[in-house]
C-alpha cells in the first residue's frame, strides 16, 4: 500500500530510503496518520507538523544508542512508525494497546516516558550527565515545543544546561501553538525571530550570491561556522546566546536536508545548543491546518470534511461549566477566570470572548496560574482557576503556601477528574482528592450531575477560602434532577433512605451507586443511597446516621484509595467509635493505563458489577 513506508520494519531502516524519495515517505506517513487517527482518534495536528523533523532526527541519529526525549510526547507517532511499530497503530490508545505517548517499556527507542510539558530539557540534561559520568558516547536530543517554553521548568533546566562543556542538543519545535495559540513574552520573542526579515533576507541574499562565484561554497561553510557575530546584530534578544547556549536557526522545519545540516552543525558544538525549527501544526491536512486546536486531540473524524464521526449531542461537564462561568461573570463583576494554555479544553473560550479583561491565559504554567490567582484574590477579586486534575498536581506547593496558608478565596475548577481514558497514566485525574485533602483551609466538592455542578460553582464563588470542585471528562449526567437540595458546607444529600447497605458516593460515582442499588434491590437487599457532595469536610452527622441504621457502609469514589475520601470516612468511624462494617471502593494504589473508561473501571473493580460482587461477598 505504501511504497516506502512498507520498507521500514525497525529503527534506522529509514536510512535505506534514497534522499530523493524522502518527500514521498513524508507524504505516506501523513496519509497513514490521517487514515489511522480518523478511526482511532488521537493527537493529529502535532504529529502532522513534526513529520520532517522526526525523519531528520532518525536519519541523523543511531537509535536506540542515541537518545531522543520528546517533550509531552503527543508528537511521537512518526517516531513510533520509524521504529517499527506500525502494526500497533490499530490499537493506538486502546486498552492493552499502543500508548499515545513514548513508553520505555514499549520500545528501547523511547528514552523517557512523557505526558506533561516542559520536562524534556531536564530529562535530557540528566542523560548528558549520566553519559559523562559513565564515560559513554552517544548523542542526546530533547525536542520541545514553543508552547512548553512557557513552563518555568524548561528555564530551570536551560539555566543548568548553560554550564555544560559537552554536547547537548535541544530542538525547539516552533509552531506558535501549544494546544491553543501561544501567549506571553516568549511567544513574542520567537515571533520576532520568525519575522526578522532583515536577518533572513540578508542571509539568503548573501549566501545565494556567494554560491554563484568560484570558491563561494567554501566561504558559505565558513560563515555558517562563525555566523553568530553577524546574527547577533540583526536578531532581537539573542536570549539563548546570552545564557551561554549556542543558537542555530531559524530553520525550515519541513526541509529534511536543512534540518540535517543544522543537526550536523549542532553535534560539533562542545556545549548546549538550541536548534530552532519553524513548523506548521497540522501540515498536510487542510482541516487541521485551519483548526489546529480542534485537531490537537481529535476524536474519530471523517477525512473528507474533518468533522467528527459521532457529533456530540449531550452536554459535557465542561460545557456546563462554560455556561455557568459566562452567567457568573455577568452577575459577579469581581469574578475572573484563569487557564494554563487551555481556553478551549477547559470551556473558558466563551468567557474570554465575553469578558476579555477578566480572562487570563498564563500559558503552560500551572504554578504561576495558582500564585497569580492568589494575588488576584488578595487584591479583592474572585479568581476561578480551571486546570485539568493531572496538571493541577504541578502546582501543589503554590496551593499550600500561596493560597491556603493565607486562607485566600480562590476557586479551583478541576476538569478531567477521575479516569480520562485514552491518554493513560500521565493524564488520569485520580490523585486530586488525596493531595488536596491533606491541606488545611480548603473544601473539596464533586457534583452528582450537571445541575449540581452549576449549584456548586455558585456556592464556591460565594464562599470564603479555597474551594475545589472536581468533575469528570465527558457527558454530564442528567439523572436525579428531582434531587436538588441547596449546597451547604460539609452537608451530604440523602437520596434513598432505607437500611441494610448504605452507599456513600462521591461525584461521578453517584450514578454508579444508583446502578449498584438497583442490583441489590433485585436481590432483596435494602439499600440507602447518599450523595456525599463534599470530600472535605465530610458530613460527620450523615456518617453517624448511616452507622446507626445500616449493617454496612460502602464509600464509592473515582480517586485512589490511598488518602482518598473513603479513608477519611473510615478514620472518622474509628475515631467516633461507630459500630458498623465498612467497605472502601476506589482506585487501587497503582497507575492506570490507557483505554476505554468503561473497560478501565471494570479492570480496576469500580464498575457497578464489580462493586455489587464485592458487597455481596462482604455481606456473606
Amino acid at each position: 500500500m505504501y511504497r516506502y513506508l512498507d520498507e521500514i520494519k525497525k529503527e534506522n531502516d529509514i536510512k535505506k530510503i534514497p534522499e530523493d524519495k524522502w518527500p514521498v515517505l513524508a507524504d505516506e506517513i501523513r496519509d497513514f496518520l490521517i487514515e489511522t487517527i480518523s478511526k482511532t482518534g488521537g493527537h493529529l495536528g502535532s504529529n502532522l507538523g513534526t513529520v520532517e523533523l522526526t525523519m531528520a532526527l532518525h536519519l541523523s541519529l543511531n537509535l536506540p544508542n542515541d537518545k531522543i526525549i520528546w517533550d509531552v510526547g503527543h508528537q511521537s507517532y512518526t517516531h513510533k512508525l520509524l521504529t517499527g511499530r506500525r502494526e500497533g497503530f490499530e490499537t493506538l490508545r486502546k486498552y492493552k494497546g499502543m500508548a499515545g505517548f513514548p513508553k520505555r517499556n514499549e520500545s528501547p527507542c523511547d528514552s523517557f516516558n512523557t505526558g506533561h510539558s516542559s520536562t524534556s530539557i531536564s530529562a535530557g540534561l540528566g542523560y548528558v550527565k549520566a553519559r559523562e559520568l559513565k564515560g559513554e558516547d552517544y548523542t542526546v536530543v530533547s525536542v520541545i515545543g514553543d508552547g512548553s517554553l512557557t513552563g518555568g521548568m524548561a528555564y530551570e533546566a536551560l539555566n543548568n544546561a548553560s554550564k555544560l562543556k559537552t554536547n547537548y542538543i535541544v530542538i525547539l519545535n516552533d509552531n506558535n501553538m501549544s494546544i491553543s495559540e501561544n501567549v506571553g513574552g516568549i511567544s513574542k520573542y520567537l515571533n520576532d525571530i520568525r519575522t526578522a526579515n532583515t536577518y533572513l533576507e540578508l542571509k539568503e541574499n548573501v549566501f545565494n550570491r556567494l554560491m554563484n562565484i568560484p570558491g563561494g561554497e567554501e566561504v558559505v561553510k565558513g560563515i555558517r561556522k562563525a555566523k553568530s557575530t553577524v546574527k547577533s546584530l540583526v536578531v532581537p534578544g539573542m536570549f539563548f546566546e546570552n545564557m551561554g547556549i549556542t543558537y542555530l536557526g531559524p530553520v525550515d522545519g519541513h526541509n529534511i536536508r536543512n534540518i540535517m545540516n543544522a543537526l550536523s552543525d549542532a553535534k560539533r558544538i562542545k556545549g548546549p545548543v538550541v536548534v530552532h525549527l519553524i513548523t506548521k501544526k497540522g501540515k498536510g491536512f487542510a482541516p487541521a491546518e485551519k483548526h489546529p486546536a480542534r485537531f490537537h486531540g481529535a476524536e474519530p473524524f471523517e477525512i473528507a470534511t474533518g468533522l467528527p464521526k459521532s457529533p456530540k449531542t449531550a452536554s459535557s461537564y465542561t460545557d456546563i461549566f462554560s455556561t455557568c462561568m459566562v452567567k457568573m461573570g455577568e452577575r459577579e463583576k469581581d469574578v475572573c477566570a484563569i487557564t494554563a494554555a487551555m481556553p478551549d479544553g477547559t470551556g473558558l473560550k466563551r468567557f474570554r470572548i465575553t469578558y476579555p479583561d477578566r480572562f487570563f491565559d498564563v500559558g503552560i504554567a500551572e504554578e504561576h496560574a495558582v500564585t497569580f490567582a492568589a494575588g488576584l484574590a488578595a487584591g479583592g477579586l474572585k479568581p476561578v482557576v480551571c486546570i485539568y486534575s493531572s496538571f493541577l498536581q504541578r502546582a501543589y506547593d503554590q496551593i499550600i503556601h500561596d493560597v491556603c496558608l493565607q486562607n485566600l478565596h480562590v476557586v479551583f475548577a478541576i476538569d478531567r477528574a477521575g479516569l480520562v481514558g485514552a491518554d493513560g497514566e500521565t493524564h488520569q485525574g485520580i490523585f486530586d482528592i488525596s493531595f488536596l485533602s491533606s491541606i488545611p483551609n480548603i473544601e473539596i466538592l464533586a457534583p452528582k450531575n450537571k445541575w449540581e455542578l452549576s449549584d456548586m460553582l455558585k456556592y464556591a464563588v460565594a464562599a470564603e477560602g479555597a474551594v475545589a470542585i472536581r468533575y469528570p471528562r465527558g457527558t454530564a449526567y442528567a439523572g436525579l434532577e428531582e434531587y436538588r437540595a441547596p449546597v451547604e458546607r460539609g452537608k451530604a444529600e440523602l437520596i434513598y433512605d432505607e437500611s441494610g447497605v448504605a452507599l456513600l458516593c462521591l461525584g461521578s460515582m453517584v450514578k454508579t451507586g444508583e446502578e449498584v442499588r438497583e442490583r441489590l434491590k433485585s436481590e432483596g437487599i435494602p439499600c440507602s443511597l447518599v450523595n456525599a457532595r463534599f470530600a472535605k469536610p465530610i458530613d460527620e452527622d450523615m456518617v453517624r446516621f448511616l452507622a446507626s441504621k445500616h449493617d454496612l457502609i460502602v464509600t464509592l469514589e473515582e480517586n485512589v484509595i490511598s488518602g482518598g475520601f473513603g479513608e477519611h470516612v473510615l478514620d472518622f468511624i474509628n475515631e467516633d467509635g461507630l459500630n458498623v462494617d465498612f467497605l472502601n471502593i476506589g482506585i487501587p494504589d497503582e497507575y492506570v493505563e490507557h483505554g476505554n473508561v468503561d473497560a478501565l473501571k471494570k479492570e480496576i473493580g469500580i464498575d457497578a458489577d464489580s462493586i455489587f460482587d464485592r458487597i455481596i461477598k462482604s455481606l456473606k
